[in-house]
């Protein structure tokens, strides 16, 4: 097989894709001549699950790997069993270690400890210097700069870290290697969690300068609690016997939403709605809003709220809308107690919920008297 592809670098060895149109073909590249390529279909999941099945059997043996021999065996007998998205984002992480660590001529055991933190350092540069261009440009159009903490990129590299690990974990335990995991003593970069409470006034803003099935999709993820992707996924056939039923795509953890007082009335708007599916949020012709949609449309309010309201400016922009699922766990804590803001937020201890709530506003307390 031949190596590294020079394009969609996230692709494992071997494998190609072909753009036709708006769709993508991928294939198997099996070498020889003329060349012969064998088709994996449209599904870049499916695709990779091909993949792997056809190339399990690639690591010689009796031969030292290298690095994207031991990759190669991860995805088709570990990384396939994972989340599709957990897959897609490992396959990304997949590509920079890559980049970084793939030498055909050396095997995987030439990586040392040193090399690790070299890594991090070289991909916390990478990203950094990505993020300067982006704000060069923002400048050049007179549009407002983000202001660097000096910790960028360091997320991503102790995720990458953390993949590298696993990689070298299941290959002691594939008997590929003896030596011990070149990651263990090397620190990773301290992180702190999102600490961002959203105001009522800054969802309002917000709000105001949303599209009808933006407005559809702020309502519901902050009223039933859950993450972007798990809000978007909703459609009219989760809704049985008076509540939303879901499972979570991180945990899978199952829960049940009682459709009762404002969710109750914003199920009624969203029903009346024009939809071309069974999808709950959907644009404004009734299409079942995207991933890409809802960015797009978020963005876009944020930017309308933030000119229009020159005081809320600096909170506006740091709204994502991921802290509306945040914004839900401390308002119930509040309101509830903490216990009604663990089942809600479908965590397994009130521990859990309390770390992730309570340091982005702080516990409500009483005063001495």
């Amino acid at each position: 097989m031949s190596g590294i592809p020079s394009k969609n670098k996230n692709l494992p060895i071997g494998m190609r894709a072909r753009h036709r149109g708006k769709a993508t073909y991928y294939f198997l590249d099996a070498g020889g001549k003329p060349r012969k390529e064998i088709p994996l279909g449209k599904d870049y999941v499916e695709a990779i699950r091909k993949w792997g099945q056809l190339t399990i059997s690639t690591v010689p043996s009796a031969a030292r790997p290298t690095f994207s021999m031991v990759a190669n065996r991860y995805i088709s007998q570990v990384m396939l069993k994972k989340h599709p998205e957990t897959q897609r984002k490992n396959m990304n992480e997949l590509a920079q270690l890559r980049a970084f660590f793939d030498d055909p001529n050396e095997p995987m055991e030439s990586i040392r400890p040193a090399m690790v933190r070299q890594y991090m350092e070289w991909r916390t540069a990478g990203i950094v210097a990505a993020i300067r261009v982006k704000h060069a440009a923002l400048a050049a159009k007179g549009k407002e700069v983000p202001e660097m903490t000096g910790r960028e990129g360091q997320v991503a590299a102790n995720r990458d870290k953390a993949l590298l690990s696993h990689i070298w974990n299941f290959a002691r335990g594939a008997g590929l290697t003896d030596l011990a995991n070149p990651c263990a003593g090397i620190a990773g970069y301290k992180e702190e969690g999102r600490d961002v409470y959203i105001d009522d006034e800054v969802l309002a803003a917000v709000y105001a300068a949303a599209s009808p099935g933006l407005q559809d999709i702020l309502d519901l993820a902050y009223l039933v609690g859950q993450r972007p992707a798990d809000t978007l996924k909703l459609s009219r056939s989760d809704i049985r016997d008076g509540a939303i039923e879901l499972r979570q795509n991180k945990t899978r953890q199952k829960l049940r939403v009682e459709i009762s007082g404002e969710l109750a009335v914003v199920m009624q708007r969203i029903e009346a709605r024009k939809a071309q599916g069974i999808s709950l949020i959907n644009n404004q012709d009734g299409q079942r809003m995207t991933k890409f949609m809802l960015r797009t449309a978020f963005e876009n309010a944020r930017d309308l709220a933030a000119t229009a309201n020159p005081l809320l400016e600096k909170a506006i922009r740091k709204f994502q809308f991921r802290d509306l699922r945040a914004k839900a766990g401390t308002d119930t804590d509040e309101k509830h107690g903490i216990n009604a803001a663990q089942e809600l937020l479908g965590h397994s201890t009130t521990t859990m919920t309390a770390q992730y709530i309570r340091h982005r506003r702080g516990k409500l307390v009483k005063p001495t008297k």
